[in-house]
């Protein structure tokens, strides 16, 4: 279990039992917005904004129980983007992390997370490292910040991704911002993507999808389908990922989509070299 210690936190940041007894923090604007944050896997999985309306989506079949990542919200992929040589995206959504400070910043709440390497991680990706993620709430706008060090003796190399699922109703929804990016394109055959060219001002959701974007601007807009837009920025998340999975999850497809920040392409850290990214959802 994730160890939260005996600690007096700052003004609107508390600790509690979460599903499964898992521990969560919620952060509380005085604005009104508010959001919760599982220690397993650092992860985001609710964000309501002053009217109450929750903008993440944790899918139905999520599971809370501290072996499998949380579907949902916004979970970590790192060190590693979708498959490959360790489990998929990584280890970091399926292990504990602890917070390490919680603080009041012009009159909003932010907390901050760590995960370094254990006999876990270094059983699939032998190297040192920490992990520092800040989460900030504003009144209309969550603000995440990663930072990767490299505490090891030797560089490494790695890719991560923050992979949201925000709330929608997929056959409203379009993402603007895209045109003009170079595209890998899963579908139909994830193992070997297509490459192309975005021409589309606005990307819509009639069926499966499942496509990074390279090279993509620090600032799209997404149109969720409930009468609510969001612009999602970052700094130095270089591409961005689209994915909705249609009828391989009949249950739930219809009611959220993936916007993902990402860093696709390997980035080579040398040992106390660290990596910043940043991202910030807002409702406009």
């Amino acid at each position: 279990m994730a160890s939260v210690g005996q600690k007096v936190y700052a003004p609107g940041v508390a600790v509690s039992e979460g599903n499964g007894g898992l521990p969560k923090i919620d952060i509380k604007s005085p604005h009104g917005s508010e959001a919760e944050i599982y220690l397993f896997g650092a992860c985001v999985t609710s964000w309501k904004v002053p009217n109450g309306k929750d903008l993440l989506f944790v899918r139905p079949d999520a599971v809370f129980n501290g072996q499998k990542p949380i579907s949902g919200g916004i979970p970590h992929c790192f060190p590693q983007f979708g498959p490959g040589p360790m489990q998929q995206h990584g280890f970091a959504r399926n292990m504990n992390w602890s917070i390490t400070d919680s603080e009041v910043i012009e009159g909003d709440p932010a907390v901050t997370l760590e995960l370094k390497d254990d006999s876990y991680s270094r059983s699939m990706w032998d190297f040192s490292f920490q992990a520092l993620y800040k989460v900030a709430l504003h009144s209309t706008s969550l603000s995440t910040t990663l930072k990767i060090t490299n505490t090891d003796d030797k560089p490494f190399s790695f890719n991560s991704a923050l992979h949201s699922y925000i709330r929608a109703s997929i056959s409203g929804v379009s993402v603007k911002g895209l045109k003009g990016c170079k595209t890998l394109n899963k579908d139909p055959d994830p193992t070997n993507p297509l490459e192309g060219k975005e021409e589309r001002e606005e990307v819509t959701f009639p069926g499966f999808v499942d496509c990074v974007y390279l090279g993509a601007p620090s600032e799209l807009t997404l149109d969720n389908g409930l009468g609510d837009k969001i612009v999602i920025s970052n700094a130095n998340w270089s591409d961005a990922v689209l994915w909705n999975p249609h009828l391989q999850m009949e249950a739930c497809y219809k009611d959220f989509v993936c916007v993902e920040n990402a860093k696709i392409e390997t980035l080579l850290l040398e040992p106390k070299q660290s990596w910043v990214a940043e991202q910030k959802i807002e409702l406009i």
